[in-house]
């Protein structure tokens, strides 16, 4: 797939030339070493400034030079997702040239607007974008502004020319509604993940529609917002269970939240799933060691992962005659039915 040929980069001898002053003394500036004058060390960053020059912290910045270094960009407080993550793109690594480089945001306003100058300052020959930052259209833009490779992982928007890898948020949601509902549950809640993030949206709107297929009529006092944590998922547990109409199962969009409202339920003395079936979402490590084991979605998130690096690499080595990456690759999801669910002792009217 053709690219933008990227802009040329300023050197630090454009900084040198516009500050007046040598090499050295940038190079001197940049590592924060003393006997520096304020004077100078103010132009030599002002110079910087102007000229949108980065230092490339790995020292490979000499033109044409590669680094065979790629990144690895989220947003995401699920410990078990993000293992998952590296762990697939690590595992398309193996016996490659490429090292990683994880790049952690605390949300996508913290990366917008930045991921320009990270690469430029890491070196990066390309970069996987993974939920949320695959929506974000100010990093897709920019991206694609400055011609660095790149691709996504899970993304619900179009817009992007970069291949991606995806999975069917919305039919999985809706296949453990159809389990449930086939287990003769009515009164089905549901922990939505982080606003922020499009997998939320699609897993709500995948559980409405199942509720609906199987005549039952979304209830907004069952529909708790929480944010793909362990806290956040114990809080919306001892919420519905508090209520008082509890709901006999919850799905919580992620496994981390299912976990949370398995404390919860433990803690109010409710049986799991005698009392209360309650369903998962990742089918991550923490699904098998909580008891009981959640039943959940298993998303392949290190096959994911590892797809949107293969295509990474292929569009970074551009090989003449190689067949370009797949523009659009789509995983299966699977139920994995454990012991957290069960039929309800008297299917609800």
């Amino acid at each position: 797939m053709a690219r933008k040929a990227a802009a040329r980069h300023s050197t630090i001898t454009d900084v040198a030339d516009a500050a007046g002053v040598s090499i050295k003394t940038v190079s001197r500036v940049f590592n924060d070493e003393p006997n520096v004058r304020q004077a100078t060390r103010d132009r030599v960053l002002a110079a910087a400034t102007a000229l949108d020059y980065h230092p490339n912290v790995a020292a490979r910045s000499l033109a044409g030079r590669r680094t065979f270094l790629i990144g690895l960009a989220y947003e995401n407080p699920s410990p078990n997702y993000v293992v998952d993550l590296q762990t697939g793109a690590l595992d398309r690594l193996k016996g490659e040239r490429y090292r990683l480089l994880v790049l952690p945001f605390e949300d996508a306003v913290a990366a917008s607007g930045k991921m320009q100058a990270i690469a430029r300052a890491s070196g990066l020959d390309g970069i996987v974008l993974a939920p949320p930052l695959c929506d974000d259209v100010a990093t897709v833009t920019e991206l694609e502004a400055c011609g660095l490779p790149y691709t996504r992982i899970g993304p619900t928007s179009g817009g992007s020319q970069a291949p991606d890898v995806v999975m069917d948020d919305i039919g999985a949601a809706r296949a453990v509604v159809d389990h449930l509902a086939g287990l003769g549950h009515r009164r089905i809640a549901i922990v939505r993940g982080d606003p922020t993030h499009a997998s939320s949206t699609a897993r709500l709107e995948g559980y409405r529609a199942g509720l609906v297929a199987h005549g039952i009529t979304p209830d907004p006092c069952l529909e708790v917002v929480g944010a793909y944590t362990f806290a956040s998922g114990y809080a919306a547990g001892k919420a519905l269970l508090a209520a008082a109409v509890r709901p006999t199962a919850i799905f919580a969009s992620n496994d981390d939240m299912a976990a949370g409202v398995l404390n919860a339920a433990h803690e109010a003395g409710v049986a799991v799933p005698a009392a209360l079936s309650v369903v998962g979402f990742d089918d991550s490590n923490i699904a098998s060691v909580v008891w009981p084991r959640l039943t959940t979605i298993h998303q392949p998130i290190r096959d994911m992962a590892r797809e949107a690096t293969g295509a990474l690499l292929a569009l970074i080595e551009d090989k003449a005659g190689s067949a370009p990456p797949q523009p659009h690759l789509a995983l299966p999801f699977q139920l994995v039915i454990r012991g957290s669910t069960a039929r309800v002792a008297e299917p609800q009217a």
